[in-house]
């Protein structure tokens, strides 16, 4: 047993779980009674059972040796509360035998924490069955999420992924509504309790703890079937809703079931369940999980409106039912042994859940996205020192959380995109079959994955991804330039730029992906598996490294070089494009490059018509422009540039949404119109403006939906106080299913410190889901003129609202705390938020609190060393001058 794990005793082990849950108190004390049995193996003699509880309290146990019909009742029951745990005593020894069940009645609360068994609140939009618990204002609706450790906040269980068993569950509920479960329905029958009924559902197939799941409410579904047949016959699959939303999952149904077959042929498994159900959930800490057989979802990331969502979520919903069904095979039907093999699930969930969004999908530009996102968000913390190895300790629970992060998501699934590539697609995936064929319905580790792709491969994967999965970091390939030749030199990146002789130790695996020549071909010129290397045969007309930003590095070319593959951006794919601007502006934050060598490259773009190209320019100039606000002089100037480099591309793409146009064009006018109108272009704020006010005085037709989150923007932006509260009456009503995003969005971009309190304040009252907070944190973190008043409110009401608020889904603070404080660059402030988070217990949110320092060490730092050279940059170029309007 790894001693770096705090884990349960290993006298006792698992088979069989029989969960009854009864008396469900729908209204008032939300409580409710349970019984689970459960058949276990005592592997050593023992006195004593201890297994996982959270916020419960066991009546009454004992353990009946089924053989012998021995039954030894409890004598002690205790708690050990930090550790999450029940120790249930016996004055007797329990002899080893293969024949004990543990019996325990117990009671518990569906809370409102979002972990464990809990409740959502809703608003319902049509007439509700008569015993659908609720309040004066709302609705509410129960359900699960288990992962990581919650499971033992619903009943007491051996609450470790590679304890595995079997489960019997039995709920009972009212008639009148919903009980879903992992399987379908084994029977029905009439309570004892007047207008009740009991629902027992089949047997689960051997699953961990975490995956287990049920759900109760006023629910209906849309039903399609999977074409392809599964022991004889097309299996069903359904999105479940609360009444009057169910026509909203008809676009994730659609996908749904075509991924399900995917899976199936892709893997070489059939999908392992008799049915599909994906449930819509109104308050939701995560995107989503993947529970096997009924999937929970936010409602943003399963629902979808043809007339009043915008057209973004439609990517959302495609990719997060993608990753989930994913996981059904790779988590579900194969679990990691321990937590801190998480990226076994995540990484590759994340990587085949765009493989799959690609296939359907093909004219998204999926691929470009993932470099755009991915790829970039991983980079961003991996060049952090508080970052962490793809594969980390774990000990306990608490530590677990935290590392559901972009390291072991897109970090992961980004050196997995890597590895394919360089193995091939069609190989790759024929060794995750291999893989999940020998460890079904197991537990399984990272190299059990390497060891079947090396046989799939016949290439020794462990010895050059090893090192990838098990250090922190990565490289960047700085490259020197000789006639006919390059020599390309890695080591660690940081972002801080000052890496330690100790901290670049490591040599990676790395393929190089060189392209050469006019024509930019593909040249063979292998990875670099040494400190250095010279690359010969280079023709000096074109050359770049990294083909498709295939490999999980950054690259320093020398500055004319650069220059060089920015006038031949016709030579390079998007992936390309959006990798070189990447490393030119990362590069720049490290003092590797500089600032102006990144806005000299993007000059180069002014054409630019894809999508994705521009909001790796537009992001990295908003990373800018928040860094260095504090100096107006240089402020004002990187606005003008921006509103320059933009302001052609904006007036050709225009307002309008054509018929028959691409859905990437419809996200480039949405991204284009924001920017424009935040960086001050008076025709496109004008127009804003316009429709914002018509929209809000009735006419709802004024925004187009996918332009309601830039217009919103705008008009706070501009509009003050009056356009504040005009969109947060827009939250309290509004019936689309995106509509509070959109509205907590915008409302963090209220520009003086007084709004952004009574904002703060709204954020932290019982009218905004607990779910939501982090959204309001990052849109005020964000800006400018706010973040200071963030960073005070945070401050000045820790014990009385944001840890009382949050702390019950450490989830949820960390995310915002992230969100809310990793924007400044002042040495000063991070002293302080050094200073007091210091005098905190941070157990939970450690990790947070670590990343937002070095970030923000990070960022002042770039501004310190690049702050005269922008400026003098800015003046040298005419962007100095005074912002003059343009019209649109």
């Amino acid at each position: 047993m790894a001693t770096d794990r705090d884990v349960l005793p290993d006298n006792i082990k698992p088979i069989h779980y029989s969960l009854s849950l009864y008396d469900l108190e729908h209204g008032g004390a939300f409580s409710y009674e349970g019984q689970v049995s459960i058949d276990v193996k005592i592997l050593k003699s023992t006195k004593e059972i201890v297994l996982n509880t959270h916020q419960l309290k066991i009546h009454e146990a004992e353990v009946k040796i089924t053989k012998t019909e021995d039954l030894h009742k409890a004598s002690n029951i205790s708690y050990d509360a930090p550790r999450q745990r029940a120790i249930v005593s016996f004055d007797e020894d329990l002899s080893p035998t293969h024949n004990a069940q543990i019996v325990i009645k117990f009671q518990g609360t569906m809370n409102q924490s979002m972990a464990g068994f809990y409740r959502s609140r809703y608003k319902p939009t049509v007439p509700a069955a008569q015993s659908v618990a609720r309040d004066d204002e709302y609705h509410y609706m129960f359900s699960t999420q288990f992962e990581s450790c919650d499971a033992r906040r619903a009943f007491p269980c051996f609450d470790e992924p590679n304890l595995k068993a079997t489960f019997d569950v039995e709920l009972e509920v009212p008639e009148d509504l919903v009980a879903l479960s992992n399987m379908p329905e084994k029977e029905v029958k009439k309570s004892s309790k007047s207008n009740f009924k009991i629902v027992s559902f089949e047997r689960t197939p051997i699953v961990s703890t975490y995956l287990v799941a049920w759900a109760i409410g006023d629910f209906e579904y849309v039903e399609d079937f999977t074409r392809r047949k599964y022991d004889g016959k097309s299996l069903p699959v359904r999105v479940y809703t609360t009444k009057g939303l169910k026509e909203q999952g008809r676009f994730a149904l659609e996908h749904a079931h075509q991924i399900v077959d995917y899976f199936s042929e892709i893997f070489g498994i059939e999908y392992p369940l008799p049915k599909v159900d994906l449930l819509a959930v109104h308050e939701f800490s995560h995107g989503a999980m993947e529970n096997w057989g009924l999937i929970t979802y936010r409602t943003t990331a399963v629902l979808f409106d043809e007339k009043t969502s915008d057209a973004r979520f439609r990517n959302r919903v495609a990719y997060v039912v993608a990753h989930e069904l994913a996981h059904q095979w790779f988590g579900n039907l194969v679990t990691m042994d321990w937590w801190s093999e998480l990226w076994l699930n995540e990484g590759f969930a994340t990587w085949v859940g765009w493989v799959a969004t690609d296939y359907l999908h093909p004219d998204w530009n999926v691929w470009s996205q993932f470099v755009a996102e991915a790829v970039q968000t991983a980079f961003q913390l991996d060049s952090l020192r508080t970052s962490h190895p793809i594969e980390v300790a774990v000990k306990d629970a608490l530590e677990v959380d935290q590392i559901f992060d972009s390291i072991s998501y897109l970090k992961g699934s980004s050196v997995i995109r890597m590895l394919s590539s360089h193995l091939s697609q069609d190989v790759f995936l024929k060794g995750v079959g291999d893989y999940l064929q020998k460890h079904k319905y197991g537990n399984a580790t990272t190299n059990d994955l390497w060891s079947a792709l090396s046989k799939a491969s016949g290439q020794d994967v462990n010895t050059f991804m090893d090192i990838w999965i098990r250090k922190m970091g990565f490289p960047v390939l700085t490259v020197a330039e000789e006639p006919g030749q390059i020599s390309v030199k890695q080591g660690r990146f940081l972002f801080s730029g000052d890496v330690k002789p100790e901290e670049d130790e490591t040599i990676w695996w790395i393929p190089l992906g060189l392209k050469t020549g006019p024509k930019a071909m593909d040249a063979n010129a292998g990875a670099l598996t040494t400190r250095e290397n010279t690359i010969r045969d280079i023709d000096d007309s074109f050359y770049k490294l990294n083909a498709n930003q295939n490999g999980f590095y950054r690259v320093n070319y020398p500055p004319e070089r650069l220059v060089k593959i920015g006038e031949a951006k016709d030579k390079l794919t998007d992936e390309d494009k959006i990798g070189l601007i990447g490393d030119a502006a990362a590069l720049a934050a490290s003092g590797l490059g500089t600032t102006p060598a990144l806005l000299a490259l993007v000059e180069n773009f002014r054409d630019e018509e894809n999508y994705l190209v521009w909001l790796e320019i537009l992001t990295r100039l908003g990373n800018i422009r928040s860094i260095f606000s504090e100096d107006d002089e240089v402020s004002k100037g990187l606005r003008r540039f921006t509103l320059t480099l933009i302001s052609p591309i904006t007036d050709k793409v225009g307002w309008e949404f054509k018929t028959g146009e691409d859905y990437l064009t419809g996200r480039l006018r949405a991204l284009l119109i924001a920017t424009a109108g935040l960086v001050g272009h008076e025709g496109v704020a004008e127009e804003a403006k316009r429709q914002f006010n018509a929209y809000t005085s009735g006419d709802k037709s004024a925004i187009h939906p996918s332009l309601r989150s830039a217009v919103y923007r705008i008009a706070v932006t501009e509009g003050g106080k009056e356009a504040y509260e005009a969109v947060r009456s827009d939250y309290a009503t509004t019936t689309s299913i995106d509509g509070k995003d959109v509205c907590l969005s915008a409302m963090g971009r209220v520009q003086t410190p007084e709004l952004a309190k009574d904002y703060l304040d709204f954020l932290f009252s019982p009218a905004v889901a607990v779910q939501d907070v982090h959204s309001g944190g990052m849109s005020l973190g964000a800006n400018a003129k706010t973040r200071a008043a963030v960073w005070e409110y945070i401050r000045d009401n820790w014990d009385s609202k944001i840890y009382s608020t949050l702390s019950d889904n450490m989830v949820v603070l960390e995310r915002f705390l992230r969100t809310s404080l990793n924007k400044f660059a002042n040495y000063e402030i991070e002293k302080e938020m050094s200073s007091f988070f210091g005098g905190k217990d941070q157990r939970g949110f450690d990790r947070g609190v670590s990343v937002i320092s070095d970030t923000i060490k990070g960022n002042a730092k770039y501004k310190e060393r690049d702050l005269p050279i922008i400026r003098e940059w800015i003046k040298a170029h005419g962007y100095a001058n005074p912002m003059s309007s343009l019209k649109l």
